[in-house]
């Protein structure tokens, strides 16, 4: 076997090693029982799908009041099949205005002998899947193979955040350090799947995570001068009420999100200008460290405004509702810039900015060391070829001499 193939095994077994070891610790991880916070039984959520408007509620003027009283046919659960009569109401959180052929959620609770029926909301399910796989799909097609990984390493991040994140949140860990390891395998398993196993990928994983924690950091400096912290979100009567009844840090769990919402941006700035550095020292592979630094951050300069207003105006889309609320009822600025709420979205929009603009350099300086040649300090070039200039006379001279006494022998 050639030494490239067995390279290749070697690396085909330590992949599968690891993803044997992660699954055997997500398996561990998630071998635990929740605490029971709201009684289940007799009652579920399934499908259906409206059979008969029996009484609308559509008035006059348009508009919708009181209940719909309808029939559905059950598509889901032990009642499969069944017809049942069902109530809509017509709000902007629960109910829809059903119209036969419908499909629905609705709430089905048993007691005794007799089943309530309720609309939840329209059967969104389908319309959800089909935008992902749209999504999916022009990744893979414009993308082509690296789409394909694209999509590889985007179901493991969502996986992580599902089967190794929330556990150990509930388990009781700090969220802080647990949104840290998340990131770390996060980042490790979708660089090595987009840019292998090589240099590159190594500046971009060491890049990104200093970035990530640094967008951290800043978050949790910010809270301490601001004084404000995880207790300052808007549900935290229910964030209380979860965290007086299992093991989860409640007021961890800011910082954390702050951790994971940065991840992508850091890691897009810091995959790009690994990338640019490796393509350059490709072209130019006698740029010695200083060089590749520079090329590195020219690079960085032009990404550090879009991704930042990526990150900004992603926070601020979130609150766009707050910052109308705001803007209408003509709050003074002062109000505004104290509210817990304006600084929780200022704390992400900045400390996630800080962490792009500062993965820049520090990416760049990891991938200039690792690809750089190390310059010799000047004039060691010409002492080198003087040394063995000298070195090479003497040798001539050693030689002669010897041919001369044997000639005289």
């Amino acid at each position: 076997m050639s030494s490239s193939k067995k390279k290749t095994a070697i690396k085909v077994i330590v992949v599968l090693v690891g993803v044997a070891a992660l699954a055997a610790a997500l398996w561990r991880l998630n071998s635990f029982e929740k605490t029971e916070m709201v009684s289940t039984k007799g009652y579920s959520y399934e499908r259906a799908i409206v059979t008969e408007v029996v009484t609308d509620n559509l008035q006059e003027n348009g508009e919708r009041v009181g209940y719909q009283h309808i029939k559905v046919r059950m598509l889901t659960g032990e009642h499969k099949g069944e017809i049942y009569d069902a109530t809509s109401s017509e709000g902007n959180l629960f109910g829809a205005a059903c119209h036969v052929s419908d499909k629905v959620i609705v709430t089905f609770s048993v007691s005794g002998d007799t089943a309530t029926v309720g609309v939840y909301s329209k059967d969104r399910s389908a319309a959800v899947i089909g935008f992902v796989a749209v999504f999916l799909l022009f990744i893979c097609l414009i993308g082509g193979r690296n789409g394909v990984k694209s999509v590889l390493g985007l179901v493991f991040t969502f996986a992580m955040i599902i089967f190794m994140f929330l556990p150990m949140i509930y388990l009781g860990m700090s969220p802080f350090w647990a949104a840290v390891i998340v990131v770390i395998v996060t980042t490790i398993a979708t660089m090595y799947l987009i840019g292998g196993n090589d240099r590159k990928t190594l500046s971009a994983i060491l890049g990104t995570t200093l970035g990530v924690l640094i967008a951290g950091i800043s978050a949790w400096i910010f809270g301490l001068v601001a004084d404000i912290d995880g207790y300052n979100v808007s549900d935290i009567e229910t964030l209380i009420y979860l965290g007086q009844n299992t093991s989860i840090d409640v007021g961890g769990l800011l910082f954390a999100g702050i951790l994971i919402a940065a991840l992508g941006a850091v890691m897009d700035v810091a995959m790009s200008v690994s990338s640019a550095i490796a393509e350059i020292h490709d072209k130019s592979p006698k740029l010695g460290v200083r060089q590749l630094f520079r090329s590195g951050m020219n690079v960085g300069r032009d990404m550090m405004g879009t991704m930042s207003n990526t990150l900004i105006l992603a926070f601020a889309g979130g609150s766009i509702s707050v910052l109308v609320l705001d803007y209408a009822y003509d709050l003074p600025m002062r109000q505004i810039l104290n509210s817990y709420s304006i600084g929780i979205e200022i704390m992400q929009g900045i400390a996630g900015s800080i962490g792009v603009i500062l993965t820049v350099p520090t990416t760049a300086a990891m991938a200039a060391l690792l690809y750089g040649k190390i310059r010799k300090p000047a004039g060691a070039d010409e002492n080198d070829e003087a040394l063995e200039t000298i070195n090479t006379d003497k040798n001539e001279t050693a030689i002669s001499g010897s041919s001369s006494q044997e000639a005289i022998q």
